[in-house]
């Protein structure tokens, strides 16, 4: 089987805490035997959906891990951004018919538990290997 081809889509906003991420998804990817391709870093974590978009338009990857940090404010920005972002992400999966999957942590945590959630990184790529080799094993099924 050919190796797997992820890209990386990584909001730069709470960059101290998304480089840790990245980290961890590049080392993951690596350890499943898949290949991180393409990495695209963004702004924040409200401009990942677009940029998810036009990785996804090139068709040069298998599936895709939007990785980013929303860490909670004054007000609920936080709450507007996360919610926003997950929901186009969603839609972008099913409509490039490709996993594309959610390594965003947030919202409602502050500084301190968003470094203890720098795991979610390697829990995205986890989930994007497992669902393109268990939708290739589906479809040669068929």
């Amino acid at each position: 089987m050919n190796k797997i081809k992820l890209g990386l889509v990584v909001a730069e906003f709470n960059r101290d805490i998304t480089y840790m991420m990245e980290v961890l998804a590049k080392e993951h990817a690596e350890f499943l035997n898949a290949e991180v391709s393409e990495i695209l870093r963004v702004p924040g974590t409200f401009d990942i959906p677009i940029a998810v978009k036009k990785m996804l338009e090139r068709g040069r990857v298998d599936a895709v891990a939007a990785i980013g940090c929303v860490i909670e404010g004054e007000t609920e920005h936080d709450e507007v951004v996360a919610q926003h972002a997950a929901r186009k992400i969603m839609d972008l999966s099913i409509e490039y018919g490709k996993p594309v999957t959610l390594g965003i942590s947030g919202p409602g945590m502050g500084r301190i538990a968003a470094h203890e959630r720098v795991d979610y990184a390697r829990r995205a790529v986890e989930a994007a290997v497992k669902l393109v080799r268990r939708l290739k094993e589906y479809e040669g099924k068929g």
